[in-house]
């Protein structure tokens, strides 16, 4: 709604009590930019992927940084250690967790993903990334979510951002969990921080 102010919670760990880093930042619903292919009603079709402008910096510090975007177009190899971390439900149907939950998934590559008795290529595009599998995996809750993966250097990039699960469970057989692929869309990211500016 174009009435509403939204609020980003930073720093939150514990959702039960206040730890006391949270930094709670307003945004404006006109400073909210959803990619303009994205389509509700077609998670599958991609694009799945927005950015907000915080009505004041953060405040950086232990709790608090900046996600570092991978290189424009790099695509992870088959096996690569990544970690998601969110609040998503536990298991298919369990509870929501009071504390931030991570877990480490093994990138899926396209190869593997499009398969047909994976995802096939009909659910999966080359601006998607597979992560985890049948022991770890995202959950319902979990979507916006970071999928990070250190870099050769030591750092961390924020590689994915968690959209969809399947039907079947948390933790199907050959449906790992579906991340948008960050740099798939620098280009976007960079015009659209240029207009924020």
């Amino acid at each position: 709604s174009k009435s509403r102010t939204y609020q980003v919670v930073l720093g939150e760990y514990d959702m039960s009590s206040g730890e006391g880093p949270e930094q709670r930042i307003p945004v404006n619903s006109d400073d909210i930019f959803v990619h303009p292919k994205w389509s509700s009603s077609c998670v599958a079709c991609g694009n799945d992927i927005a950015l907000m402008k915080l009505q004041r910096p953060a405040v950086l510090s232990t709790e608090v940084q900046v996600g570092r975007l991978p290189p424009a177009g790099l695509i992870l190899p088959n096996g690569y250690p990544c970690v998601l971390s969110g609040w998503g439900r536990l298991s298919t149907g369990g509870p929501l967790p009071d504390r931030l939950q991570q877990a480490e998934l093994p990138v899926v590559d396209y190869e593997h993903c499009t398969q047909l008795d994976w995802w096939g290529p009909l659910s999966i595009r080359q601006t998607m990334i597979c992560a985890g599998g049948a022991e770890k995996a995202g959950c319902n809750g979990d979507s916006g979510g970071p999928l990070n993966c250190q870099a050769e250097d030591g750092t961390w990039e924020v590689h994915g951002i968690a959209s969809f699960v399947s039907g079947l469970g948390c933790n199907a057989a050959k449906k790992p969990t579906v991340f948008t692929r960050v740099s798939a869309f620098e280009d976007w990211i960079a015009e659209v921080g240029t207009g924020c500016q």
